[in-house]
């Protein structure tokens, strides 16, 4: 029998680097998902500040993990 996997997206940020605001995400996601499988970054910008300077760095991620029960989706 297949398995079933639900996705969510989720915008982690840092005031360091992409890598960290993805990671971010992974890890926040982490600590109230289950099974996480994948996690596919499908965007990335920057948050500027007013005085023109990065202020955040922002990674948009796709995170998919397995769908256990027979709730709805």
């Amino acid at each position: 029998m297949g398995s079933v996997y639900k996705i969510v997206e989720l915008v982690g940020t840092s005031e360091t680097s992409w890598e960290d605001a993805a990671t971010t995400a992974v890890a926040t996601a982490g600590s109230s998902l289950r099974d996480l499988r994948v996690a596919e970054v499908t965007d990335l910008d920057l948050q500027i500040a007013d005085d023109g300077s990065v202020a955040a760095y922002r990674a948009k991620v796709k995170l998919s993990f397995k769908h256990e029960g027979s709730a709805s989706l």
